[in-house]
């Protein structure tokens, strides 16, 4: 779409059928819905090169026209002025509903998509002022721009449209400013891809204790209102000031995510940590508060302490179990953190991110193979991007590392009733300070 839109070079869109509703959706959206796309049977991943060949050579299952011709036609018919014709939009949406009764306006936000189909806290006016009283910034003041895919407009939020998803969450008002620092970190909660994506957030510094958030013991479990209702929050903002999040349109999750429901967000546990805390390490100081946003969380890999013999085989079998486009964000409890010190000899959270760079290895040959890698890494590498390139280069048994140092991170949590630690393919997806939304 870009190189047609953009740089004015005629071309065809190839799509497979499961996605005509979101492709025709994101060329409207982008003022284009005329623009050459052509679908292809569906799905592509498994098939054979004789079974592709036969779909490019065969018949759209969409239009029923010979798939070349399409292209073809696509390619080489001039623009009429109806395809030159772009779209524009107005968008009129009322800062406040119709008077109706409280089943009624339940129901409205229900059949708006405005939820997360959860029961929610009706955003009334009050309830909005009284967020709103808990931050210095003026209610139409810009927090963040998002967007619900690549392909698609960026929408701003102000404070107040932040507010109105806080009190549907069912967060405090003195919650607020740490809410409003994660929406000013633009990433998002309903992120669209097929992968089934979650996001989660920690958050570092003084904070933690001032709303009472939970480190310990179930901190990343449903026992904790702050914690609970600002990662919903998260999910109901991303959702609503993003441009929706609709299965089929605007969200492409094939299985979905239960993980989305929450957005786990907790607080490290800076006291009991043997490591500094995530935040330093992002270079803030230890006195700031601080959210940290992670995006791509598909999945964890889990285990309990470290054995003393085979150590190391059980992190690297741990580490194998991840796919190597993702970034690993290792999740300790205490004791866990405090084991790869005593067991590990890492002292530091440096030592241990080095170490596992450099035991997170696979065969060039093998890590080229990966679906994800050959989708987003194999481009960027044939043009050259370091360390990428390098390693396309390497021969196919020579072993190359996963990831490097700043793709990985360690962060402290638990109550230490015992030494279990996680790794979640998780990548940080952004950071911001608290305080500066106060």
């Amino acid at each position: 779409m870009s190189i047609d839109l953009k740089y004015g070079v005629p071309t065809v869109c190839l799509h497979t059928s499961m996605f005509v509703t979101v492709t025709r959706s994101v060329v409207r959206m982008n003022g284009a819905p005329r623009m050459r796309q052509v679908y292809l049977p569906h799905p592509v991943m498994g098939k054979t090169a004789e079974q592709i060949e036969g779909y490019v050579y065969g018949v759209s299952p969409i239009s029923g026209k010979s798939v070349m011709q399409e292209v073809v036609e696509g390619l080489t018919q001039p623009l009429n002025d109806e395809d030159r014709k772009g779209l524009t939009f107005t968008r009129n949406t009322s800062r406040l509903c119709e008077p109706a009764s409280e089943a009624e306006l339940h129901q409205l936000f229900l059949d708006n998509n405005w939820t997360d189909k959860l029961p929610i806290v009706l955003p009334t006016v009050e309830r909005v002022a009284q967020m709103l009283r808990h931050t210095s910034r003026k209610p139409d003041e810009i927090v963040g721009h998002h967007t619900a895919t690549h392909f698609r407009e960026v929408w701003e939020c102000t404070v107040e449209q932040v507010a109105v998803n806080a009190v549907m969450a069912g967060a405090r008002p003195e919650y607020f400013p740490v809410i409003l620092a994660i929406a000013s970190t633009s990433a998002s909660a309903r992120g669209s891809s097929t992968s089934s994506m979650a996001s989660m957030v920690v958050v570092n510094g003084p904070v933690r204790k001032e709303i009472n958030m939970n480190a310990g013991t179930g901190a990343m479990a449903p026992y904790n209102q702050a914690n609970a209702t600002i990662g919903r929050a998260f999910g109901l903002l991303s959702q609503n000031l993003q441009g929706g999040s609709v299965p089929g349109e605007t969200y492409m999750g094939s299985m979905g995510n239960a993980v989305a429901y929450a957005s786990p967000t907790f607080a490290e546990n800076e006291e009991r940590s043997p490591f500094e805390p995530l935040h330093v390490q992002r270079g803030y100081r230890a006195e700031q508060s601080v959210v940290s946003v992670f995006a791509g969380m598909r999945h964890m890999a889990f285990t309990l302490g470290l054995r003393r013999a085979h150590w190391r085989e059980q992190v690297r079998n741990m580490m194998r179990g991840m796919d190597p486009n993702e970034s690993p964000t290792f999740l300790l409890d205490p004791i866990a953190a405090r084991l790869f010190q005593d067991i590990g000899g890492l002292r530091t959270k440096k030592e241990l991110i080095d170490w596992v760079c450099e035991n997170a290895r696979m065969p060039a040959g093998e890590y080229w193979d990966y679906q994800l890698v050959q989708n987003y890494l194999l481009p960027r590498a044939t043009f050259g991007e370091e360390p990428l390139a390098s390693k396309l280069r390497a021969a196919p048994d020579q072993m190359v590392p996963m990831w490097t140092p700043e793709q990985v991170n360690v962060v402290v949590v638990g109550g230490e009733t015992n030494g279990y630690w996680r790794i979640a393919g998780a990548r940080l997806a952004g950071s911001a300070c608290v305080d500066d939304w106060r």
